[in-house]
């Protein structure tokens, strides 16, 4: 019986020191989470901030060759990417994680919408990376597999799929021989 209550209590101390630790190692991660995010959103918020710069240089080139439309808009763009910019730039990782739940929240459609895009985007990506990967690696194409005679089949004369061949069509007669 006392053997029974000491592995009881050994298992439950056991037990203690791997929720301790499972609780620190979701500390630790969620901090590097903040920092990582705190860091990126930083210097996304300072290229946004610059793009936002180019913008207006580009509004006004555009105001000087006589085309107010576009530089009033490439104008509002600019203030609008400025804005963003100054968001990320200032804003800690709890307030942006806060606002994108919440914008979650109220607009629900819309992050599907945007995680839709967002992987259509990537997959796009990807097959673009890896035909020019495959390029460089000299294959020039998709080869189809080789049919291979089985020992104990007869071997067939033509292919599995049919070259595509041009369909034959008698020629159009003229028509005033009809």
């Amino acid at each position: 019986m006392a053997i029974d209550s000491q592995s009881t209590v050994d298992a439950q101390g056991a037990k203690e020191q791997v929720q301790e630790k499972a609780q620190q190692a979701a500390q630790e991660a969620r901090s590097r989470l903040h920092d990582q995010v705190d860091q990126r959103s930083t210097q996304v918020g300072e290229q946004v901030s610059s793009s936002a710069q180019a913008l207006r240089s580009t509004a006004e080139q555009l105001r000087d060759e006589g085309q107010d439309g576009p530089a009033k808009a490439a104008e509002q763009l600019a203030g609008h990417a400025e804005k963003v910019g100054s968001y990320l730039s200032e804003s800690d990782a709890d307030r942006i994680l806060h606002d994108v739940e919440e914008f979650a929240r109220r607009q629900p459609l819309a992050v599907v919408g945007i995680g839709l895009f967002a992987g259509f985007a990537a997959s796009r990506f990807l097959k673009a990376s890896s035909r020019s990967r495959y390029e460089r690696r000299g294959d020039v194409g998709y080869q189809p597999p080789r049919r291979i005679a089985s020992p104990t089949a007869p071997e067939a004369s033509s292919p599995a799929i049919p070259p595509a061949a041009a369909p034959s069509v008698p020629p159009p007669v003229p028509s005033g021989l009809g």
